[in-house]
Order: C-alpha cells, then structure tokens, then sequence
C-alpha cells in the first residue's frame, strides 16, 4: 500500500512536505505543491481523513446548510461550492434545513454537534433567534450565503441595485405601465430578498413620477410566474412591461404572454433576475447573478475564515439584454393611458 514515505520519495521531498502540501495547509511554493500533488495521483495515495483529523485537529470538510435542494440556483451555487473546495483538499457535507421543526433540531443539536465540519456556508436558510444562537454555540467559522441574518458574517448581492436596474431598464426603453412580480412584504425589507426586489422596483418607478406601481404576488416558478401574468394582462390597463422577481417567474410570463397572443417584445417586455442557465434559450433579458462565481466566492470565504481571515464582501450582478425587452410599440402617449393625438 503507497504510504506518504512513497510519495516524498518520488517527488523528492520530505515526508512532512509532502503532509504540508496536500493538507493545503502551511509555507510551500506553489511549484512544490505541485509537484507533490502530481506524485500523490500517479501513485493513487490518498489521505486518510482520521489521521489528517488527527494530526491537525481539522476534518478538511466544510458544511453547507441548504434550504432547498431542487432549485437550479442553488444546485449551481453548490457546484460552485464544491469545485473550490475540492481544489483545495476539502470535502463537502450538505445539510438540508426543511420546514419541519424536528427536523431542523436533528441538524442543529445533532448531526452538526458530531464535529464532522471545521466551517459551515449557511445559504439562503431563513433561521429563528434560538437557531441562530445554536449555529453560533458551536464555535466554527461560519459564512452566509444571502443570508437573512446579520448575525454573522455574509457575501450578499445589493439586491435593492439589482431592482432598480431591471426596472430603469425598462423606463429608459420608454415604458411607464411597468408591473412587478414577486414576493415579499411592503414593510421594512430587512434582509428578505424578495422583499429588496419589491422595494427596489417600488423606489425606482416612484423616482420616475410613478408611485403605486402593479404588484402581483407570486411562488418563484413558472407556474406561479404564469398565474400571476394572467391576471396583470386581464386588467383594463395592463402592463406593457414585467419585472420578474426571478427568472422562473418571467419564463411564466413569457408562457402568459404567449397564451394571450402577444409578441414579446412588442406588446409585452419582461426582465427576470438570476441568469438561468435556460434564459438565453428564452431570449430572457435578465440581471445575472452568477450561482457558480458565487458558490466559489462562499467557499473561498469560509476557508479563510477556518484560517482566522476574513474574505466577506459584496457579490457580483450585471444586467444581460436579450430579446425580450425592447421600447413599447405604441406611442409614448398612448402607453402612459392617454390618447394619442
């Protein structure tokens, strides 16, 4: 059986070079990096994790709490996630948070207790005080993802600006019945995402001289994308523009307008947000968020973190245009609601 002593033979190095190098840890040129690396692979040596975990009182695995685990956004933040990690010689471990309560506690006071993980990337989970207080008693780094807490530290996207420039990219087209689809509450947003968007999208048409905007409240699918177009082109003024909360939503939108008999863009422009991997199939106009960047991001994040440095900061967007938005076909007068001259 290839044992360390092996591979420092054959890349002609020590025994504790080698144990530095693929730990990731410790003063070692990158060239002999990887160069051990490169003799440990063509030898087939792997490091035992019980002795690693031993030797340096770390697991060289990192937790993910996840709500959900059938949305595309988060399948791609976590390949993101495990891309790096694995570049880096450390494991991955997801631990999915459901809305059943005795489930959350198994993973709060049980399966996180066992010490399994040296860090925990917390994405997107909505968590009470109490879970909150029982992550932060376990003492291991942790790093939010768009988290909805500010109890500890997180890479977040400024989901406000995200808003504003779907929507100002519709005003500067020229429209003015603009609509909004999403979720969320008309209160103080606080760090709820769905509720930034509505905020950003209500500021952004007031400041254009158009308070009490449409809203249509809407799950972030196609279906409920879908539902909730419907009922905005059934009124007697409906929107030459959407603002969809996601792209799942605007695709819906898309399936609505098509079922009304509208041309996109021509009688209706719609934008989403996130960047689904299917938006350019749709011709989606869409402000790009960038899952896999941001799944590198967090894991870089929390690797730092486990060394005691700190890597938080803000997360990356970009308004992509397609062919789903263009200026109104109607005059500038009649789509404001009044008659043409």
């Amino acid at each position: 059986m290839t044992g360390i002593d092996d591979v420092a033979r054959a890349a002609g190095v020590s025994a504790a070079t080698v144990s530095r190098a693929l730990s990731g840890r410790g003063r070692i040129s990158d060239a002999t990096r990887a160069r051990v690396r490169a003799a440990a692979a063509d030898l087939g040596y792997v490091v035992s994790a019980a002795a690693s975990a031993l030797a340096t009182g770390r697991a060289s695995n990192v937790g993910v709490v996840v709500p959900l685990l059938d949305r595309w956004f988060f399948a791609n933040v976590l390949d993101g996630i495990a891309s790096r990690l694995a570049s880096e010689g450390y494991d991955m471990t997801l631990y999915s948070m459901s809305d059943d309560r005795a489930q959350r506690d198994g993973v709060l006071d049980t399966s996180l207790r066992r010490g399994r993980v040296d860090g925990l990337i917390v994405l997107s989970v909505t968590l009470a005080d109490d879970e909150v207080d029982r992550m932060l008693a376990l003492e291991l780094p942790v790093v939010g993802l768009s988290a909805t807490t500010s109890r500890f530290p997180a890479l977040r996207v400024d989901e406000l600006a995200v808003a504003r420039a779907a929507t100002e990219h519709l005003l500067g087209l020229g429209h003015r019945r603009i609509a909004h689809i999403g979720a969320g509450y008309a209160g103080d947003p606080g760090l709820d995402i769905p509720s930034l968007r509505r905020h950003g999208f209500a500021s952004a048409m007031a400041d254009a001289g158009i308070p009490d905007a449409p809203f249509a409240a809407a799950d972030f699918t196609i279906e409920g994308g879908h539902r909730a177009a419907l009922a905005l082109l059934e009124r007697d003024d409906p929107p030459t523009a959407i603002f969809a909360a996601s792209d799942e939503i605007a695709f819906g939108a898309l399936f609505a307008a098509r079922d009304r008999g509208l041309d996109v863009p021509g009688d209706l422009s719609v934008v989403g947000v996130d960047g689904h991997e299917m938006g350019d199939f749709f011709g989606l106009t869409t402000v790009a968020q960038f899952p896999h960047e941001q799944g590198e991001r967090a894991a870089d994040a929390v690797l730092a973190a486990i060394d005691g440095r700190d890597e938080i900061g803000d997360l990356a967007f970009r308004l992509v245009e397609r062919t789903s938005t263009s200026a109104p076909r109607r005059g500038l007068a009649e789509v404001a609601g009044r008659p043409s001259p």
